[in-house]
């Protein structure tokens, strides 16, 4: 009897243990849930991984695709830059298809720099790693460095500025 007793103790000893870790789990979610900095975060990793894309969307043309890739363009663009890209976008289509050359770009390395969640604005620093694949002879690639201007726009981050930054320079 003493023994079924010491069990019994010892299943509601592990219960209240067991409840009480479960109630700190929740509370402990809950308040992270609200928490800036984890707002913050997610805000800044949305930037940097629309950053990414933009620019390396934006060093790719396919030779056998330019309007579908010159159109991508546009769709990872806002305010000045896209202005800027709709301009020319004819000539730019003349010309890349004239050529013939496909760029595939692919980000090596990305940075925020800076981000105003409340402004909806943010800077990146991003290195890409360009193939160029002309019409007829080998083909070679290329180091590119970038700061990116991003802003949001109906809860999307797109690309508002991109300045190539000589390498050497800091």
């Amino acid at each position: 009897m003493l023994r079924a007793r010491r069990t019994a103790v010892a299943w509601a000893a592990a219960l209240a243990v067991a409840l009480l870790l479960a109630g700190y789990s929740a509370w402990s979610y809950a308040d992270t849930r609200g928490d800036d900095a984890l707002s913050y975060g997610k805000a800044r990793d949305a930037a940097l991984g629309a950053g990414e894309r933009g620019v390396a969307r934006l060093n790719t043309v396919d030779a056998a695709h330019v309007d579908r890739d010159l159109d991508g363009w546009l769709g990872v663009t806002t305010g000045p830059l896209h202005e800027q890209l709709t301009r020319t976008h004819a000539s730019d289509t003349a010309t890349m298809k004239a050529a013939g050359t496909t760029t595939a770009g692919t980000v090596t390395d990305a940075a925020v720099t800076e981000l105003d969640t409340r402004a909806g604005t943010a800077k990146l620093i991003v290195t890409v790693q360009v193939r160029l694949t002309p019409k007829s002879g080998a083909a070679t690639t290329d180091r590119k460095r970038f700061e990116a201007d991003l802003a949001r726009t109906a809860g999307t981050w797109k690309l508002a500025a991109l300045t190539a930054v000589p390498i050497g320079a800091s």
